[in-house]
């Protein structure tokens, strides 16, 4: 087994490699003057099964091109396998035409990886499930939910007077998920987005007054949609507010938002070198990244990875 990182994210490429008892290849990653990016394998890799991690989190197009050469330069070395590490995948919420003349970019990013010399695809907590139907070559698409529940069994161990709640009706089947797992209630903001950073949060469907309830969502960027659904949650008697988001990819907008708003505390992972701010609690996904990696490399099942 032979662990490659990219530029992405090298500080959960050495945790994971900490995990697994090993270090991380020796792979030399620069740019020339006008931007190409450089690779060069300084170690013989020839019939090895090789992990490339790379999350495709800003800069998105960058990181994606680099994990795309590392792919070739390890196709190249004779490499036996190669396996695309992706803790984030970026261009998930681009999986469908939703408009007339636009792309399907998630099916793009797919096909780049498949055709560049991927034979196996490493995620966790996509956008739209699924997207691993993208694929014409095995996904193993991890859930952050396990690492989660435990942190929020820790936070919230009274659940008596916990409400989960949905920022939105296409996320209720995840928050539903974490709702059983904590044995707390359900609700939903129903919400209208005006446009990609502006979102209108319009009702609650479920009683919140006087409950602390915990915001459920896959990714965030600029926390619109959290912000407003807190917002409203709160005008409708809710205690205290927490969220709780697989993916915090945060610019300094979303952190502006989140320290202004009266969301106590975001629970998130550190899938991206972003999960990082005021108010934002990183939980380690080292251990659950490294444990499929051996995993798979062992030829064994995952499936256990996903209980709670």
């Amino acid at each position: 087994m032979k662990l490659i990182s990219g530029t992405a994210h090298r500080a959960l490429a050495e945790r994971i490699a900490d995990n697994l008892g090993t270090q991380l290849a020796d792979v030399h990653v620069t740019a020339f003057p006008d931007g190409e990016t450089f690779v060069k394998i300084n170690e013989n890799i020839r019939g090895d099964d090789v992990f490339i991690i790379q999350p495709s989190c800003p800069p998105s197009n960058h990181n994606i091109m680099e994990l795309l050469i590392m792919v070739d330069a390890a196709r190249r070395a004779s490499a036996g396998r190669i396996t695309a590490v992706m803790p984030f995948f970026g261009y998930a919420r681009q999986d469908r035409k939703d408009q007339p003349r636009v792309p399907i970019t998630a099916k793009l990013v797919a096909n780049l990886l498949t055709s560049a010399g991927v034979g196996r695809v490493l995620t966790m907590d996509l956008h739209a499930p699924q997207i691993q139907g993208f694929f014409d070559i095995p996904v193993d698409h991890l859930y952050a939910k396990p690492a989660l529940i435990h942190y929020l069994r820790d936070r919230h161990p009274d659940t008596s007077n916990l409400t989960v709640v949905s920022p939105d009706v296409g996320g209720v089947k995840m928050a539903r998920a974490y709702a059983d797992a904590l044995g707390a209630d359900l609700a939903i903001v129903a919400k209208h987005r005006i446009s990609a950073t502006r979102v209108e949060a319009m009702n609650v469907i479920g009683d919140v007054e006087g409950r602390d309830v915990i915001l459920i969502d896959d990714m965030t960027e600029t926390a619109g949609t959290l912000t407003a659904a807190a917002e409203i949650l709160g005008k409708n008697g809710a205690r205290r507010i927490f969220a709780c988001v697989s993916h915090a990819v945060l610019g300094d907008l979303g952190r502006e938002r989140i320290k202004d708003s009266v969301i106590e505390e975001i629970i998130t992972t550190d899938s991206v070198p972003q999960a990082s701010g005021e108010k934002v609690q990183a939980v380690g996904i080292a251990p659950l990244l490294g444990e499929a990696i051996r995993r798979i490399n062992g030829g064994q099942s995952v499936t256990s990875l996903f209980e709670v």
